[in-house]
């Protein structure tokens, strides 16, 4: 008795659909009170940023009021924000 030799199907093709969330900016704000070395410190800690970058945005909330350091999906900016509150620092997020 003979056997059919199988032949190869090919997959239907599907297009699959990323839905991303806009991304939420973590801006952190300027107090009189912390020391810069410390904000430098947190922002590495917290986001793993180099000490140059993280020198840069201490600098930019510093001088203008504000620095957005991070952008995330909501949920995780949320926890950023808590974070960084627990830390000491001010800060909020925004929709991009």
């Amino acid at each position: 008795m003979a056997t059919a030799t199988p032949v190869p199907v090919e997959a239907p093709t599907r297009e699959e659909r990323v839905v991303r969330e806009p991304g939420w900016n973590v801006i952190v704000w300027n107090d009189p009170i912390t020391l810069m070395s410390y904000v430098v410190l947190v922002f590495r800690k917290l986001f793993g940023h180099d000490h140059a970058t993280a020198t840069k945005l201490m600098l930019q909330v510093h001088e203008e009021g504000k620095a957005i350091v991070a952008t995330q999906p909501r949920e995780q900016a949320e926890v950023s924000v808590a974070r960084l509150h627990a830390f000491g620092l001010q800060a909020t997020l925004a929709r991009l």
